[in-house]
């Protein structure tokens, strides 16, 4: 409980404060006192809990304060519904909450809500936590047709790899969406989706690769021992190089129970010591890498060359 009584996980209306006996003077008196923040007209949160939420999760807090001011038929799309689907939405700005409603001449753009209107089939809504929501292949679809080519294939990449949806599912949106402004861009995106990108940083590689004219390395490839066992799943493949992305969250999901995150490092360093014993060559690269692309790719591609003229001389 915060100093209004309130849970700190729990939005505080208007309507709720009055009922409380609160009142409006009182609750510019604890915005100003920073005990509650605003998240949109009439709706506030804990302070405490706020400064604790990551980006995703205020947003998410700002959809389920814009689902309830606005009209039960209003759906959650885009960038929103992928908030709440758990998606990543890595290079897409959560500064406006995006609902979509099929009534004619309801669409309209504040500095806080943006609704779209289109038609939203029956099968292309769910329901999460009582909040009708765009199903993640029409999540993915929405958002394909507006972001930039790398972000909508982060956004697919993990839905792919999650198993919310699959690429026969992406490709009945893209029919459906004909005449949609964007479904060129959104069909290329979803076809070059692979559900076995594991993280964002695996996605921006490999479209990285893609527009830098990198050779298309194989994903998450096993790569075994003589006597049949898994040495190992690297990220990339291109024949005799393997190729992995550094990202600081990796090393948490290869922890082990006991494990701390130095465990998990020199567990890797060891498996990466076991490929170069089977005659693999390793490159790595990181989250720093990815801001300077064209240094990155050409040292990609210098290496694939080079280990593709030692494969061929034996």
């Amino acid at each position: 409980m915060d100093a209004t009584g309130l849970p700190l996980s729990s939005t505080l209306s208007r309507a709720d404060a009055a009922r409380r006996g609160m009142t409006d003077d009182d609750l510019r008196r604890l915005v100003a006192g920073r005990v509650l923040t605003r998240v949109r007209r009439n709706v506030y949160l804990a302070s405490a809990a706020h400064g604790a939420l990551s980006a995703e999760q205020r947003h998410a807090v700002a959809v389920r304060a814009a689902v309830a001011a606005h009209s039960v038929d209003a759906v959650v799309s885009h960038q929103s519904a992928a908030v709440l689907h758990g998606l990543p939405v890595w290079g897409t700005p959560l500064d406006v909450v995006h609902l979509t409603t099929r009534r004619r001449n309801a669409g309209r753009r504040s500095r806080l809500v943006h609704v779209h209107t289109a038609p939203v089939a029956p099968d292309e809504q769910c329901l999460i936590e009582g909040i009708a929501v765009t199903t993640p292949a029409r999540t993915v679809f929405d958002l394909a047709c507006s972001i930039r080519f790398e972000a909508a294939v982060v956004v697919a990449d993990a839905a792919l790899h999650a198993g919310s949806t699959s690429p026969a599912d992406l490709l009945v949106q893209v029919e459906r969406g004909r005449g949609r402004t964007g479904r060129p861009a959104a069909r290329v995106a979803v076809t070059f989706a692979d559900g076995r990108s594991e993280s964002v940083g695996e996605s921006r590689s490999r479209v990285g690769m893609h527009l830098a004219g990198v050779p298309a390395p194989d994903l998450q490839a096993a790569v075994y021992r003589p006597d049949g066992s898994v040495a190992g799943r690297p990220d990339f493949r291109w024949s005799r190089l393997l190729g992995e992305f550094d990202g600081a969250v990796k090393y948490g999901r290869l922890l082990r129970p006991g494990e701390t995150a130095g465990d998990a490092v020199v567990r890797e360093k060891r498996r990466e010591d076991g490929l170069r014993d089977l005659g693999f060559d390793m490159i790595r690269w990181g989250w720093a890498d990815l801001t300077e692309p064209d240094r990155l790719y050409s040292r990609i591609r210098a290496a694939v060359e080079r280990s593709g003229r030692r494969a061929a001389s034996g």
